[in-house]
C-alpha cells in the first residue's frame, strides 16, 4: 500500500489541500491503481504485425499522386452551397 507520505507529496506536487479522510480514500484509491497496472504488467504480450506499407520513397512516405478532377461532383458541391461567387464558395471572413 502506498504510503500516507507519498500521498501528502504527491498532493503538494498537485498543489491539493487533502483531509485526513482524503488521504486515507487516496491512499487505497492509489494502491488500487498501481495493483492493477502491475496486474497489466503480466498480461500476456500480443504481436501484432504491421500492416504491409508499397514502398515509395527512401523517406517511407507515400507517392503522392494526382487524381482526375471530377467536374461533376464540384459543381454539385458549389450549386449546393448558400452563397456563391465565381464559382467559388463564399465564407465568412475568420480573422
Amino acid at each position: 500500500m502506498i504510503s500516507k507520505e507519498e500521498v501528502e507529496k504527491i498532493a503538494k506536487l498537485a498543489r491539493l489541500e487533502l483531509t485526513a479522510q482524503e488521504i486515507e480514500k487516496m491512499q487505497k484509491d492509489l494502491s488500487e491503481i498501481l495493483d492493477y497496472f502491475d496486474l497489466l504488467k503480466t498480461a500476456p504480450k500480443v504481436k501484432i504485425e504491421k500492416p504491409a506499407v508499397a514502398k515509395a520513397s527512401a523517406g517511407g512516405a507515400r507517392i503522392d499522386e494526382v487524381l482526375p478532377r471530377d467536374i461533376k461532383t464540384a459543381e454539385k458541391l458549389i450549386n449546393a452551397a448558400p452563397d456563391k461567387k465565381d464559382g467559388y464558395i463564399k465564407v465568412k471572413t475568420i480573422l
